[in-house]
Formats: structure tokens, sequence, C-alpha cells
């Protein structure tokens, strides 16, 4: 196991990526800005917790988390776009809202 599969905050963030694979198929035809947004916002998170764990000073690692919070909260905004077009159970983006909330608060405190 590498150092940051250890990390509750990384363990999130893979679930909410494998969330996003599975709902982007389900987006609007029209949306495809939208959808690879959506995947590179969310594929950065755990990539950039995983450089955070491998850099050597905790300014360097507190820039990727901060890095990895930026899309988090970006991801966040796009979940508010999902909403509004209507393709996806409410219940459904309201865990991955809630999901995220947590993502950012573990981040914050990891960055600060």
């Amino acid at each position: 196991m590498m150092d940051y599969e250890r990390l509750h905050v990384y363990q999130f963030a893979i679930e909410h990526l494998a969330f996003v694979l599975e709902a982007l198929p389900r987006l609007p035809r029209g949306n495809a800005a939208l959808a690879d947004q959506w995947r590179r916002a969310a594929m950065a998170i755990p990539l950039n917790i995983a450089e955070a764990v491998g850099k050597r000073t905790p300014a360097d690692r507190a820039a990727s988390y901060t890095i990895a919070r930026g899309e988090a909260m970006e991801c966040g905004a796009v979940l508010d776009v999902v909403r509004l077009l209507g393709k996806l159970p409410s219940e459904k983006l309201d865990h991955a809202k809630d999901r995220l909330r947590s993502i950012v608060a573990m981040l914050t405190r990891m960055s600060g």
C-alpha cells in the first residue's frame, strides 16, 4: 500500500471520482465540455493528494493539498450545474456534495 492510500481524504476522493465516472454517461448530449471539466477536476483531487504525500517539505505538501482543495470546490460547482440539468437523482447528488464537503474540510486542515 502506498502512503497516500491510507489517508481518508484520498479514499473519499477516489469514491468521488468513481461517482463522477459513473455519472458522466448520464449527462445530456451537448455537454461534452462540462463532462470533460468534471472528469479532469475529479481526477485531479486524488492525484494532487498523492503528489502531496510525496513532497519533501511542508510548504510543498500544503501547496498540493491546496490545489486538490480547489479542484474539489470546482467539483462542487459542477454538481450544482449537473443538478440544473436534471438527469441525475437528487439523493446521489446530495451524497456527492456531502462527500465533497468532507474532502474540502480535510484538505483545508491539511493545507493550513
